[in-house]
């Protein structure tokens, strides 16, 4: 079995990595989801060979795209799903915008999570109509909860859809099956559509696994539309490449009735990777969750050893930690003290709606050196904070 090298730090000041030019370049970006690996030598491979034949006309559909995709979602999940139930789309965010706005008829509202990934805070507006907000729960050891109370009353208040984001960004959940079945047992109560964005469901630490919602049974499948891609997965997200699982057919005809003379085509080049992703990508991602957790415990026991009073949530899934600095001197605003004391830059938790105060979000998907540097710049700042 080959080695990937995952330490190995690449510079991208000279690429167009909105991650690497979005601050100033004496900062440290540690923010927006996009991992610091190179893709997997069999994606580059893929697109190597399809840049060699040297003609990039409109492309019909990649021959064996839709079985490497089928194939994934059976051994991964154990989630039998039909051809004809796939939609192809350039993005997830296009996708549960497109979703919105195809199936929330009649001024029903729309259910969301918070704290939770920021476009998912626009669609209501989007889609012209009222966005319902449900705050998670947080323990006292800072895991994240659904608060079913909460849940059911912003369900009550006419709501048309849920988007659910699991595995959860940014406080980490991999949702239990417990709490998946409650969820969408409370939506089919009251006829509610979910539309599930699964973009991490592949990025899964020990000990938990992800379960797509939509595979719980068939009558919650029939409800549901399922948002996944290999951009998190495998690090490829400007190749603009996601797919929607829909396997109820009226629900697929009025997301096609929506998205014409919108959505044009996928990319000829997210096509191609994700068909090398999906059909050869397995051996390279076992070893990147590995890397991934090693960087997560890393950073958690970090944090708990030398950040005082900051909460940090073991995360379950992603790589994406969500850090609560609102018991510290800091707490009003960690995001401007970080950028401006630390040189690192992160995301600010206001960003992701009520629940956000006082946190930030940190990306560990990243050569274990460039995690090191980022944190102990933090925690000098922090000390040199506290002796005034």
């Amino acid at each position: 079995m080959p080695k990937f090298d995952f330490d190995m730090v690449i510079d991208r000041r000279n690429s167009e990595s909105i991650k690497w030019h979005y601050f100033a370049e004496d900062v440290l970006p540690m923010w927006v989801a996009d991992m610091d690996f190179a893709a997997a030598p069999i994606i580059l491979e893929a697109l190597n060979q399809r840049v060699s034949h040297g003609v990039f006309g409109y492309p019909a559909e990649l021959k064996g795209l839709r079985e490497a995709i089928l194939t994934w979602l059976e051994k991964r999940y154990g989630w039998k799903v039909k051809a004809e139930d796939l939609i192809f789309l350039p993005g997830v965010v296009v996708g549960f915008n497109l979703v919105t706005q195809a199936l929330c008829a009649d001024q029903r509202g729309v259910v969301i999570q918070t704290p939770v990934y920021p476009p998912f805070l626009s669609v209501g507006q989007n889609a012209g109509v009222p966005l319902l907000s449900s705050k998670l729960t947080v323990q006292c050891t800072h895991h994240y909860e659904v608060d079913f109370d909460s849940f059911k009353r912003s369900l009550d208040q006419n709501a048309g859809m849920f988007l659910l984001c699991n595995p959860h960004n940014p406080v980490g959940r991999v949702f239990s099956r417990l709490e998946l079945e409650q969820m969408a047992e409370e939506c089919l109560k009251r006829d509610v559509v979910i539309c599930s964005d699964e973009i991490h469901c592949d990025l899964v630490y020990e000990g938990k696994r992800h379960i797509p919602i939509a595979s719980l049974d068939d009558e919650i499948a029939q409800k549901t539309v399922t948002l996944m891609a290999p951009s998190k997965t495998f690090n490829i997200p400007g190749l603009e490449f996601s797919f929607a699982v829909v396997p109820n057919p009226q629900l697929r005809q009025k997301i096609h009735q929506a998205r014409r003379g919108l959505v044009g085509g996928v990319n000829l080049m997210g096509m191609t990777a994700a068909r090398a992703a999906y059909q050869h990508g397995e051996e390279w991602l076992e070893q990147l969750i590995a890397y991934l957790q090693a960087n997560r415990d890393w950073l958690y026991h970090t944090v708990h050893k030398s950040m005082k009073d900051v909460g940090m949530p073991l995360p379950e899934g992603t790589y994406l930690a969500w850090l609560d600095f609102s018991q510290t001197a800091i707490g009003n605003d960690p995001f401007a003290f970080f950028l401006n004391k630390a040189k690192v830059g992160l995301n600010d938790g206001r960003a992701f709606g009520n629940g956000g105060e006082g946190h930030v979000r940190l990306n560990f998907g990243c050569p274990r050196s460039l995690l090191q540097e980022g944190v102990h710049r933090m925690i000098a700042a922090l000390e040199k904070n506290q002796r005034g």
